[in-house]
């Protein structure tokens, strides 16, 4: 994984900042291999609850984590029960490693 603790301590705190503790975060793609270089950060957030605005969601995580990281590029997939689920999200679940 290419994150560092203090990067990884980051993002679950403004994750819980905004959506509480229950949310789950887990990291995906290419900063999961640790001989690759570069790339952005793919997170998957996974919640118990209905969210009313996901695309608002996203975004405002994407924009506070990426303000975080320096301006590096941030993708945050969500899941919760009331959107349906793709194959990017099953895919993030299965091969993600949780932060």
């Amino acid at each position: 994984m290419r994150l560092t603790d203090a990067q990884r301590q980051t993002i679950l705190q403004i994750v819980t900042e905004e959506l509480g503790p229950s949310a789950s975060v887990r990291l995906f793609g290419s900063r999961l291999d640790d001989n690759a270089r570069g790339g952005d950060i793919d997170l998957h957030v996974e919640l118990s609850e209905p969210v009313a605005h996901p695309a608002q969601l996203s975004a405002r995580l994407s924009a506070r984590i990426m303000r975080a990281m320096h301006g590096r590029k941030v993708d945050v997939l969500i899941s919760a029960p009331n959107l349906s689920e793709q194959a990017i999200h099953r895919l993030a679940r299965e091969q993600g490693a949780r932060l």
